[in-house]
């Protein structure tokens, strides 16, 4: 398993270690641009709604033939459905993240209680 802290300033060095752990995984170059979006997305969402004093966590991690990403913040919320099943609105300049995460992964999970919330997303390599 392979593991990466952060902040928001080090968003690029998650982009680049989630690339170098993907292309070690054999993810092909055809995916690994809707991949670095997904894990993109998270990663954003994690240090900007998460809880704001603490870093937030990538672990990544293969199983097979599929390479299997959690991002896990400090942060606390009670969906009334599970995030990302709507496409955001005509127009939308945020809100999307999840959606596209869902969208682009083959599997994607979600956990929050008082250790915070755990996104986990699948990607067949």
């Amino acid at each position: 398993m392979a593991e990466l802290a952060f902040c928001l300033p080090d968003l690029p060095d998650v982009r680049d270690f989630a690339t170098a752990q993907a292309v070690q995984s054999g993810m092909s170059e055809e995916a690994l641009a809707d991949f670095l979006v997904a894990v993109n997305e998270v990663a954003t969402n994690a240090v900007t709604h998460g809880h704001p004093t603490a870093k937030a966590v990538l672990r990544m991690w293969s199983v097979g033939r599929v390479l299997v990403v959690e991002i896990h913040d400090e942060g606390r919320w009670t969906p009334e459905t599970p995030p990302g099943q709507t496409p955001p609105a005509p127009h939308a300049t945020s809100g999307m993240g999840l959606w596209v995460a869902r969208m682009v992964s083959s599997d994607i999970r979600f956990e929050t209680g008082a250790a915070g919330t755990f996104i986990t997303m699948s990607f067949k390599v």
